[in-house]
């Protein structure tokens, strides 16, 4: 995958994480993001904070799933990147107690030491991983939650990531919840953008998986199916980082962001880098933090 073409760093840490931490590890910081727009925005966010903050920063954005990410952390090729936590902590963990954000906050820090990485403050903003079908649908099929898509099974194909197909929280998972089956699934690896949209704007799909935040659910009035068993797990953008790596200042420098960022702004930068405007993820997040006082004048 594409964590072969990443460079892999030789830098090793001398200060942990939560310590003095004037010198952490060697060379530039490595930021990257997941292979889907809001990442490369939220990682837009972090390396231009950093760099705020007089750390050298290089950026190594769109290197894939988690599958190919957090091995990259953890030996170093990269050292930040965004992620949300409790589909994180079923990652780690596939046995993990999701069932509430205290139990993943609990629960993360330990799972993230094994692989000797650490997650550092989580924000407010939240982007929750969701069954997503058109609004004709929704009323042909009588659906308001998911586990009304059971009795369609023969008739539904859905989009998703491709992992979606393996990981507890997609199909297995789904199947296990609710009972509901699909006829066949259709991977798109946009991470639930444009081209999903498009698949099931265009009758491809009968139903795919959307993230919360995507701004298409209402430019395209389409129909965010019902969780009440709570399937998908709450999902607080954290920045995870290698440990050792991030001196006090550059920790601080990341904190501030995420003390700052709330599903609205999610929803609103994704609609300046996705929507008519199309600006670049590194415009929209330069003007989001000097908006909020985060960039060095």
């Amino acid at each position: 995958m594409a964590a072969a073409v990443l460079v892999t760093l030789g830098g090793c840490g001398s200060d942990p994480l939560s310590g003095g931490g004037e010198e952490a590890g060697d060379g530039p910081i490595v930021v990257s993001s997941a292979n889907f727009t809001e990442s490369e925005i939220i990682g837009n966010l972090y390396s231009q904070a950093l760099e705020s903050a007089g750390v050298d920063v290089e950026t190594q954005f769109n290197i894939g799933s988690r599958e190919a990410y957090i091995p990259a952390l953890s030996d170093g090729s990269i050292d930040v990147i965004p992620e949300y936590t409790g589909n994180l902590l079923l990652f780690l963990d596939p046995e993990a107690d999701v069932s509430s954000p205290d139990t993943i906050a609990e629960a993360l820090p330990a799972a993230l030491e094994a692989e000797g990485l650490d997650g550092l403050e989580p924000a407010d903003a939240e982007n929750k991983d969701s069954v997503v079908v058109t609004a004709e649908t929704a009323e042909d099929w009588d659906l308001e939650q998911i586990g009304d898509l059971a009795e369609h099974g023969d008739d539904l194909t859905m989009a998703g990531p491709p992992e979606f197909a393996e990981r507890a929280v997609g199909l297995p998972g789904l199947e296990e919840t609710y009972g509901v089956t699909v006829d066949s699934f259709e991977p798109i690896a946009d991470g639930g953008g444009p081209a999903t949209v498009d698949a099931l704007v265009g009758g491809d799909v009968q139903a795919a998986n959307i993230f919360s935040t995507n701004p298409a659910i209402e430019a395209e009035d389409l129909v965010v199916l019902g969780d009440p068993e709570g399937h998908f797990a709450a999902q607080n953008v954290v920045p995870v980082v290698r440990q050792d790596r991030l001196t006090d200042d550059a920790q601080a420098a990341l904190d501030a962001v995420s003390a700052e960022l709330t599903t609205e702004d999610l929803v609103a930068l994704n609609l300046r880098v996705s929507g008519d405007e199309k600006v670049e993820p590194a415009t929209a997040a330069a003007d989001w933090l000097e908006e909020r006082g985060l960039l060095d004048s």
